[in-house]
Order: structure tokens, then C-alpha cells, then sequence
């Protein structure tokens, strides 16, 4: 990006000395293993005394590091080391597993007790999948290569025009589908294929959500920047949250996991330190 907001990302994302599990960060007393029914061999998980989390592969910065979710760096590595400790367990209790992203909210049972990708709240989805309470609200962002006609944009409607993609299955791709262009959103299988679109220059921009377009234009794609930020379904916020089978009877323990990290600060904790803050990024109307 060219645009001077990249210090604070890079420092973010790219940190070693920063990093560490959180499952080491976690304060104790914000940590309390859950009780009653929500106490760890009362939990009925997908296998006894093992919480199995799923997400994909690869998993990407900044919610990941290395491509390992089992590492602890990044966002939702360290918000899922969060979860399970809130909820009783040992990081060594804690399983990872592959589900690719357009396939965890499809119906059907689930080979994980939860999964973590980036997930979007949406109501669609819950007819076929359980949600936690959310995790993490973001905005999405436009992303073009710093020659593009679009780079100096300073509304919604300067995209009319543009053809703009993103990764099949995501609120990005309906997001671009909210905007109306002339063009129908091209749809990518990931984000790397995506952004090696615009590279070639076979799309005129993508989009994603915030933290998600900082990593890649500051590791991905070179030449590039974000244009601006904004919201869509009537200005409210995208919410992440963790994906469970319809149903679940874990919904409810990991619910109260997530919001007793809500209300101590945890979630707030991890968002500085491993998402890069949105201020200066102009806002799209």
C-alpha cells in the first residue's frame, strides 16, 4: 500500500516479538474453567476430553501465522486458545482440523465441536448451522492496484463500472453484489486467487474484509491499496462468529466461553494486538 497506514499493520502482522499463545497471555482469572453442564467432562464433544476446532488451509494472516492454527499467532488462532481455556481445556487438549471455508455451513453433522474462519452471522446460514455470539465485527474493504483509474475513488458510485471480485461463499462477494455494478462480481475459489487476479489486472479490483485486505496488500500484492472501507445491509456491521452443528448442545457453553471473554476485555486484548486498527482507512459511501 502506499498510503503511510502501513506501519501500524506491518507491525502487526508481522511481529515475532509480539507473538505468543495466548493460551500464555490469557490472564487466569479471566480464563475460569466453565462449571455444571459446561464443565469439560460434562461437554459433549465430538471426541471425550478433546476439543476439536476446524478451519482452512490455508489458513491466512493476519488471523493466522505460518499457515499454523495450531501455533497460537494470529487473531483467531489466539481467539480460539481463548475459548478453550475459558472453557477448561489445556492447549494440549485442543485438535485442529481442515474444513474448507464454502463447505462448514453447509447442513449436515460436523466432524469438529467448532470452527473458526472468518465465518459471517448471517441468517441464511444459521438455518443450516448453529453460530456463537460473535468474536469480531469488520467492515469490508475495496482493493486496486495503485495505477487503476479507481484508485483515487472517493464514493461507492465511482464503482459502477469496475469489475470487482472476491472468494466464493463470503459476505465480500455479496457485499459487491450490493453495490449494484454494471458487471456480475467475478468469484475466486480463495483470496490468493483473487489477488493474483488483480495483479494480472483481470479484474479492476477485489474485496475483502479490513484486516484481510491490509495483509494482502502488504504481503500479497504489490502495487496496491485500499481504497476505502464500508459496510452494506443497511450500514450493519459484519460479525464473525464460531460455526457449531445445527443445534448443538455445545452451542450454549461455548456461547457463555465467548461472552465472558467479551466482557473481560480478552476479545478486545487480542483485536490490538494481532488486527491492525481501521481509523484512518476513508470510509465509502
Amino acid at each position: 500500500m502506499k498510503r503511510t497506514l502501513l506501519a501500524v499493520p506491518l507491525a502487526l502482522l508481522f511481529s515475532v516479538a509480539a507473538a505468543c499463545s495466548p493460551a500464555e497471555d490469557t490472564d487466569d482469572s479471566a480464563a475460569a474453567p466453565g462449571s455444571g453442564k459446561c464443565a469439560v467432562e460434562e461437554l459433549p464433544l465430538k471426541t471425550p476430553g478433546q476439543l476439536t476446532i476446524a478451519t482452512d488451509d490455508p489458513a491466512f494472516d493476519p488471523w493466522f501465522s505460518d499457515n499454523d492454527p495450531s501455533n497460537g499467532k494470529g487473531f483467531e488462532s489466539a481467539v480460539a486458545y481463548a475459548v478453550a481455556k475459558q472453557m477448561g481445556f489445556d492447549k494440549d487438549d485442543v485438535v485442529w482440523t481442515k474444513v474448507p471455508f464454502n463447505t462448514s455451513y453447509q447442513p449436515g453433522e460436523k466432524e469438529f465441536d467448532f470452527d473458526i474462519n472468518q465465518i459471517s452471522i448471517t441468517k441464511e446460514r444459521r438455518q443450516a448451522v448453529d453460530f456463537s455470539e460473535p468474536y469480531y465485527s469488520a467492515a469490508q474493504a475495496i482493493i486496486v492496484l495503485d495505477d487503476s483509474k479507481f484508485a483515487d475513488a472517493t464514493s461507492l458510485a465511482d464503482f459502477k463500472s469496475a469489475s470487482l471480485g472476491a472468494q466464493i461463499g463470503t459476505t465480500s462477494l455479496k457485499a459487491i453484489e450490493s453495490l449494484e455494478t454494471e458487471d456480475a462480481p467475478l468469484v475466486y475459489d480463495d483470496t490468493t486467487k483473487a489477488a493474483l487476479a488483480l495483479t494480472n489486472k483481470q479484474v479492476d479490483g477485489i474485496v475483502a474484509d479490513l484486516p484481510t485486505a491490509f495483509y494482502l496488500v502488504a504481503a500479497e500484492i504489490e502495487g496496491a491499496t485500499i481504497v476505502g472501507q464500508f459496510d452494506y445491509a443497511g450500514g450493519e456491521p459484519e460479525q464473525f462468529g464460531l460455526l457449531l452443528q445445527k443445534d448443538s448442545p455445545l452451542t450454549p457453553c461455548v456461547n457463555e466461553a465467548v461472552t465472558a471473554l467479551a466482557e473481560n476485555g480478552t476479545l478486545a486484548d487480542l483485536e490490538q494486538q494481532w488486527l491492525a486498527e481501521s481509523q484512518d482507512v476513508p470510509v465509502l459511501k
